[in-house]
């Protein structure tokens, strides 16, 4: 017997607890992951935005391709589908967040980790990805007994998880910063994925012909020296900086980092895949939390999204902060403007 995520989201999480759950969906994409999964495997699902553990589902068919709605009244993306026979399926109050001290602290992929770090997501990054047999067991033990004599974890439990506390002048204000942004099966193709990673890869072998140490949020350093061989090891493990909890939550998860000393002097978000409003976002976040900071920012992206950056940047919450509208403080620079010679 092998095992397997499936992820869902909240949205499909309803959707599924609504229906005779007797079929599991993924995208079209996901056909060549798919075609490992036998008859007699179990499907561990896992909720993304709550971060907890959901049920277990048994596979009880070779996977078909249908596109009949299961979800959604039109367009229903799932179409790689398995029928499935569910062994467990968690209310949502008693569904197992990944930070309970029990699970934490016996999975591989975060034991020994920080719960507010990102380091952890990425085994969680895509459905179908294999399942280590002994975690999985863990989480199966764990699901069973919560279906049979559980007890409910109430919501505010996980916002307390993910919420900071930020203080103003006027008073002081909690904030959440995502960690766990993983959304089912919306995954980019391998091949969009791969455009990405070569601009962070450029990006950061450029910074690097500077003289600057290059950050790279940790999901995603493995993937870009795969594209990149640095020599003189530019990229640092550890950020430099002296800033609060909150705002280095925020900062670790630029895409691209360029750093002198101990000042950040160029951020980079690249948006090839992604929604342009995501990396925006974190801009925004950044400036709301340290309003003096003096940092270039950048959006990169394709021509075919200019229009798009500079629609998006000019919302009016992104136009009134602060200290002066992100748009004058946020540029934005295209794939066909990079170079390195």
């Amino acid at each position: 017997m092998q095992y397997f995520l499936d992820l869902f989201s909240p949205e499909t999480y309803e959707a599924f607890s609504n229906s005779s759950r007797d079929i599991s969906g993924f995208r079209a994409r996901q056909k060549n992951l798919a075609s490992r999964v036998q008859i007699g495997d179990h499907l561990i699902c896992y909720m993304t935005k709550l971060s907890r553990w959901v049920g277990i589902l048994e596979v009880t068919s070779e996977w078909f391709e249908e596109d009949i709605p299961i979800f959604y009244t039109d367009n229903d993306p799932f179409t790689i589908r398995f029928q499935v026979k569910p062994l467990a399926w968690l209310d949502k109050e008693y569904a197992i967040p990944i930070r309970n001290d029990d699970i934490w602290n016996s999975l591989s992929f975060t034991k020994g980790h920080d719960k507010n770090s990102s380091y952890w997501t990425g085994k969680l990054r895509s459905s179908l990805n294999f399942l280590d047999t002994k975690d999985a067991k863990i989480l199966e033990k764990a699901i069973f007994s919560q279906g049979d004599n559980g007890h409910p974890f109430p919501i505010d439990d996980y916002e307390k998880l993910v919420t900071h506390r930020v203080r103003r002048a006027d008073k002081t204000v909690i904030v959440s910063i995502p960690q766990d942004t993983t959304d089912d099966n919306h995954y980019a193709a391998k091949e969009e994925i791969r455009e990405s990673i070569k601009i962070q890869a450029l990006l950061s072998q450029i910074g690097a012909k500077m003289g600057m140490k290059i950050w790279i949020p940790r999901n995603d350093k493995q993937a870009v020296l795969a594209e990149w061989r640095p020599d003189n090891h530019p990229i640092i493990d550890i950020l430099p900086l002296n800033y609060d909890e909150t705002t280095l939550k925020t900062i670790e998860n630029i895409d691209v980092l360029w750093i002198r000393g101990r000042s950040i002097i160029r951020a980079f978000e690249v948006e090839h895949t992604t929604s342009i409003y995501s990396g925006i976002l974190r801009m925004a976040d950044l400036l709301a939390l340290q309003p003096n900071m003096d940092i270039k920012l950048h959006i990169v992206a394709p021509l075919s999204r200019k229009e798009k950056v500079f629609r998006e940047i000019k919302r009016p919450v992104f136009s009134l902060l602060e200290r002066r509208a992100l748009s004058d403080l946020c540029t934005y620079i295209s794939y066909d403007n990079l170079s390195f010679g």
